[in-house]
């Protein structure tokens, strides 16, 4: 644990490479969720991977202001503890709202990113109508994790349809899924919501031309809506490489952990 501003972020560190790689993952997971995926990853020896939990997730602080779960605090919070780890420089890995913060991240701090890559992942919504509703949707999600528990949630989540592809997953593997969404918090899921939610967050597309940083842009095929803001990010951003991903929807690391590994490792090392 890492006490930053006030609240402790759980930090897990494996490998000892020169090159620090940091994994921020999607709303209701934790830095457990890439382990499987980064046994696929090539040349495993010249990276030291740091997976954190985001605030409300898995073993981190789940503060009661949902403010402090805010984009530019978070930012501000991961630059406090790459700083305390004497890191310079950096590699981002952000899946869905990983990836939101990734990109803030980079567009916050541009000189201090290398490469990033963007599975699954949005610069949010570009018009404050589309923020005004979403925020307005997240706010009753939000109520009902709280009235209801996030055994009521876990079930709702998984039957959206951007999850819809994860049911071709093996009946074990889902279980595993089920078992880790069900150990969080109704609090931090719902705080979660409220403080860096799509509707809550400011829009970066705006700075995607003004990227320096290397990127890899992923989207799972059967993930029609990323797939199309992959693509519009692509002729937004000078340095950046998109690839479709066969047999995948939302979840890439997931889904299809070896050609994840492969393509994402193989980014990384060039």
């Amino acid at each position: 644990m890492m006490e930053v501003n006030g609240v402790s972020y759980h930090l897990e560190t494996i490998g000892d490479g020169p090159t620090p790689i940091l994994w921020l993952h999607g709303f209701t997971g934790t830095g457990n969720n890439i382990k499987e995926a980064l046994t696929f990853f090539e040349n495993q020896g010249e990276y030291t991977f740091i997976l954190l939990d985001f605030l409300g997730h898995g073993k981190s602080s789940i503060p009661a202001d949902p403010g402090r779960y805010s984009m530019e605090n978070t930012v501000e919070d991961i630059k406090v503890i790459l700083d305390r780890m004497g890191i310079a420089k950096i590699s981002l890995v952000g899946y869905s709202m990983g990836g939101r913060v990734a990109l803030a991240f980079t567009a916050t701090y541009p000189s201090f990113v290398e490469k990033l890559v963007l599975e699954s992942a949005s610069p949010g919504l570009r018009i404050e109508e589309e923020r005004c509703a979403r925020r307005n949707a997240d706010n009753r999600l939000a109520m009902r994790i709280r009235e209801n528990g996030v055994e009521d949630f876990v079930e709702y989540w998984t039957s959206i349809p951007l999850f819809e592809t994860q049911f071709l997953l093996s009946e074990d593997k889902q279980r595993r899924i089920k078992e880790q969404r069900l150990q969080n918090s109704p609090v931090g899921l719902a705080n979660s919501l409220l403080g860096i939610g799509t509707g809550s967050q400011s829009s970066y597309w705006e700075s995607l031309e003004d990227c320096i940083a290397k990127v890899l842009l992923l989207a799972g095929e059967k993930d029609t809506k990323f797939v199309r803001i992959a693509e519009n990010m692509k002729n937004l951003m000078k340095n950046a490489v998109y690839v479709k991903i066969s047999d995948a929807g939302h979840a890439i690391h997931v889904e299809q952990p070896r050609k994840f590994g492969k393509i994402v490792s193989e980014f990384l090392s060039k």
